[in-house]
């Protein structure tokens, strides 16, 4: 039965009512913590996929994707101020729909985070090669080789293996692009280190980085916005408004289904429901005026790389608008840069340092390209710390082997979950561009997030009586729109990632019925109750950032 085998709830309360955490944040520190941890990656490395995908349009596709967020936010508060455990969306799902359906969510949860950290390690690459070519050039050395700073070459001769038609774009793409991201594993292979041996940052790290970044995007606006010329932004959607049964995954839509990744991470907020003082009052109001914050600071740091130098999307030779992060548009970029034309926005791999630079700011935008790089390592150690937890919690339950949840006996850190995690990321970075990595990323998050609403909706009905330090809002509303939201940017993505969630799926039911069902503790009848015990001499999760 698809609703059968619930965990339940009763037993996972019972671990956090021993937590019994004070009630300290008001609404200021929770709307603080919300832009600390929402602030960060996706405007960094996404501004020029956004802008291929929609145009200036983009600002609307910030306002879509933070509007959906929000609504799936005041859903996660509610289950989070419930359930205040490990696990995330898993364990609530496992708690109200069943095991089947938690399976295939923590499945899912691993294109969020591993993926994920996937997608910010090339992000902090390409921030890292332009830095160091930057270095190279002001004393005239010779600058970071790039066969091993990308995959574009790679890419582009995959794409001919599989039946692509051969073009001037592909070409130039393999005569100037890279085989593998070494940066990439590099940072990956780091941070893996790092989560083994059990460092960890500590929270006034986490607000330095915060600053930094914050500092950047304020210097980034307060140079460009003043420049800004209203010719930039015609046409304002040149891609549309964007069709979700379109497999182009371009448009409004398309590029809002992008830029959700640059929203994740309230969850900081939602699971700190239970240290909130009067959560009712203080979770949404730390909610919506972080996403809300962040909104508008997203909006003025697109309407300023608009507007100085502009953000139409490129084009191929038949005029068709070429999709990002494939090796056509590597090609047709390098080939407007051979010509002696100004690169475009679309085509850089450092968008907000590329525009500083265009309007003769070129020392502060290295200044915003060192803060990415100082600062998203962290990102990287927080979403593969969140993977980990993931992997732990469903090897705890049984779902996965037993040694993937073993501690190591001198660090006290899952080592074998970790290093596996650190494995895949490293590999999925050496050969990715940045943009398919976060849409695959977010397919599975917005798979949690769907989950998460349908969960609301569902104990809503089955147990009414439960204790729910938060309670969304007008629930029959803003849950369903959650799931339609969710729903409408998974299709809004392009095909390829659209096609990777089901595909990772079925791999999921696979692993699930062959080897997880009859291995799973609650099926066994067998009940933890005291999570604290499970995570004796592991790690405290990591303050991160997003």
């Amino acid at each position: 039965m698809i609703f059968g085998r619930i965990k339940p709830l009763d037993a996972i309360m019972a671990t956090a009512e021993k937590r019994s955490l004070h009630r300290t944040l008001g609404a200021f520190q929770l709307t603080m913590l919300g832009i600390g941890a929402v602030i960060g990656t996706g405007i960094f490395v996404l501004t020029s996929e956004a802008a291929q995908k929609a145009g200036p349009g983009m600002l609307l596709s910030f306002v879509v994707a933070g509007f959906i967020c929000a609504v799936a936010a005041l859903c996660y508060s509610e289950l989070a101020s419930m359930v205040p455990v490990s696990g995330s969306a898993y364990t609530y799902s496992y708690a109200v729909v069943g095991e089947l359906l938690a399976w295939m969510v923590g499945w899912a949860l691993i294109l969020e985070y591993a993926v994920g950290a996937s997608a910010v390690a090339v992000g902090w690459s390409n921030h890292a090669v332009g830095l160091l070519n930057g270095i190279a050039d002001y004393y005239g050395i010779g600058r970071f080789p790039s066969a091993i700073s990308n995959a574009d070459a790679f890419m582009a001769h995959m794409y001919l293996t599989f039946g692509a038609a051969p073009s001037d774009d592909l070409a130039k793409a393999i005569a100037t692009g890279g085989w593998v991201n070494v940066p990439a594993i590099i940072v990956v292979a780091f941070v893996t280190w790092l989560l083994v041996i059990g460092t960890t940052e500590s929270a006034r790290v986490n607000a330095i980085l915060v600053a930094v970044k914050i500092a950047a995007l304020t210097a980034f606006i307060a140079l460009t916005i003043p420049v800004l010329k209203t010719a930039n932004f015609n046409p304002f959607m040149p891609t549309g408004f964007g069709n979700p049964l379109s497999s182009s995954g371009l448009g409004v839509l398309g590029a809002a289904a992008s830029i959700f990744f640059a929203y994740v991470g309230f969850d900081a907020v939602s699971t700190a429901a239970e240290e909130t003082k009067n959560p009712q009052r203080n979770v949404p109001i730390g909610l919506i005026g972080s996403l809300g914050i962040c909104t508008i600071f997203y909006l003025l740091v697109a309407s300023g790389a608009i507007g100085a130098i502009g953000a139409q999307p490129v084009m191929s030779a038949a005029g068709e608008v070429l999709s990002p992060g494939t090796p056509q548009i590597a090609g047709r970029c390098a080939a407007i840069v051979a010509g002696g034309g100004l690169e475009p926005l679309v085509c850089s791999k450092e968008a907000l340092v590329h525009v500083l630079e265009v309007i003769n700011w070129p020392f502060v935008g290295r200044l915003v390209g060192l803060a990415a790089v100082v600062a998203l390592p962290s990102v990287v150690l927080m979403m593969m710390f969140g993977q980990t937890r993931v992997f732990f919690t469903m090897a705890r339950d049984g779902l996965l082997p037993e040694k993937l949840a073993s501690v190591h006996p001198k660090f006290r850190t899952p080592h074998v979950v970790t290093i596996v995690t650190g494995v895949a990321a490293a590999f999925a970075a050496a050969i990715l561009p940045v943009g398919r990595l976060a849409d695959y990323s977010n397919a599975g998050t917005l798979f949690a997030f769907l989950m998460v609403a349908v969960s609301v909706m569902v104990l809503r009905r089955t147990d009414p009586g439960r204790k729910r330090p938060f309670r969304t809002p007008l629930v029959w509303v803003i849950a369903p729109l959650a799931v339609v939201g969710s729903f409408v940017l998974y299709l809004s993505l392009p095909l390829t990632a659209k096609l990777v969630l089901p595909g990772w799926g079925a791999i999921g039911l696979v692993i699930y019925f062959l080897y997880s069902r009859s291995r799973s503790h609650v099926g066994r009848g067998i009940i933890e109750v005291n999570e604290d015990e499970a995570y004796e001499g592991t790690e405290p999760p990591v303050p991160g950032t997003h």
